[in-house]
């Protein structure tokens, strides 16, 4: 594995690599993406085999000029109306976090898509993405660069430990900005559905096209596969054991006294740790918070990169305090709770 910088050269050489069939992790604004060509077969299988990714769980195409989407995407499948929508959200959201479930065309392997008629597609806003993938097939394959089910990672090192020489190349470009992985929508049929909440706000979304729908039925394979990546009830977790509480259970969980063994509590906010009295790290105890001022944003940016931290320091649990439901609190909720399901400590017992 080389590392890589930003400067254009460099780029250059991380785009001529993704056209040789190499894998290549780059920045997006949401995390870092293992990169593959979107068309190449070889590159796809290896990004399943580097994560260790399950092939029932599909990968997001990545463009970086409208131009690449009717390459990937048969619109005209579509109904008058969702062609709008996709129109009005591509026009206006794009370059940002936001992933369209749309059918695919016949020249997009069905390994990309594990076998669906559709395919995920964004537009990233990150300039170093928009370049890497300018510089190669102008369609890359870019799950998150970590092993599957594991936490994102939102820095260079990050992959460094976690996947180490099963990739080729790394551009280091940096933390990521928003943290936290892009919102998944399905526009293939009425109404259009959230299939993951992400770095675009559903409120933002709703906006321009009205009500949307929660998936109500999350499909685990074998069963079936999902639409799109992330849906999975487990998924995104630390190595450690996450208990997810409302900010009262946190409170009572902090005041009661009764955490037997290492723990480290994770609150949401700087208001509620201090109204825990919960002042100073110890031997057994580690303290965080995502985000001072209780900034949904801020928070968001910060959770992976601390849940890596987290992991490091080998505490027992992980008392996790929730978001607020509102803005990127919802997508911050929607890791926690996922990444909460592995533990084997039962998701907020108190």
């Amino acid at each position: 594995m080389k590392k890589l910088s930003s400067s254009d050269a460099d780029l250059h050489i991380a785009g001529e690599a993704l056209k040789a069939g190499l894998l290549v992790a780059f920045p997006t604004e949401t995390v870092y993406g293992l990169g593959g060509d979107g068309f190449n077969r070889y590159s796809l299988a290896r990004i399943f085999e580097a994560k260790k990714r399950p092939r029932f769980d599909p990968l997001i195409i990545h463009i970086a000029e409208m131009d690449a989407l009717d390459r990937v995407v048969h619109r005209d499948a579509l109904p008058f109306s969702l062609r709008e929508k996709t129109s009005v959200l591509s026009e206006t959201l794009w370059p940002g976090p936001l992933t369209l479930v749309l059918p695919k065309r016949p020249e997009v392997p069905d390994l990309a898509t594990s076998g669906l008629n559709t395919v995920a597609v964004r537009f990233p806003s990150h300039p170093v993405a928009q370049k890497v993938i300018a510089y190669s097939t102008c369609a890359v394959a870019a799950p998150s660069a970590n092993p599957f089910g594991y936490l994102s990672p939102t820095r260079a090192e990050h992959i460094e430990e976690l996947l180490g020489d099963e990739i080729d190349f790394i551009v280091d470009a940096g933390s990521t900005d928003i943290g936290i992985e892009s919102t998944v929508l399905d526009l293939t049929q009425e109404p259009v559905r959230l299939l993951r909440p992400g770095g675009m706000p559903r409120e933002r979304i709703e906006e321009l096209i009205g009500k949307i729908e929660d998936l109500g039925n999350i499909r685990e394979a074998p069963t079936g596969a999902p639409q799109a990546p992330g849906m999975l009830s487990s998924h995104y977790a630390p190595k450690t054991p996450l208990v997810l509480l409302t900010r009262d259970e946190m409170l009572r969980r902090v005041v009661s006294g009764k955490d037997a063994g290492p723990c480290v509590y994770l609150f949401f906010d700087g208001k509620t740790r201090e109204e825990s009295d919960v002042i100073t790290d110890t031997v057994d105890r580690a303290i965080f918070t995502l985000s001072e001022r209780g900034d949904c944003v801020e928070a968001a940016a910060n959770l992976f990169d601390l849940l890596h931290r987290i992991d490091r320091l080998s505490k027992g649990v992980i008392y996790a305090q929730r978001a607020p439901e509102r803005g990127l609190g919802t997508a911050i909720n929607d890791r926690l709770s996922r990444a909460s399901v592995r533990g084997t400590v039962q998701r907020g017992c108190i």
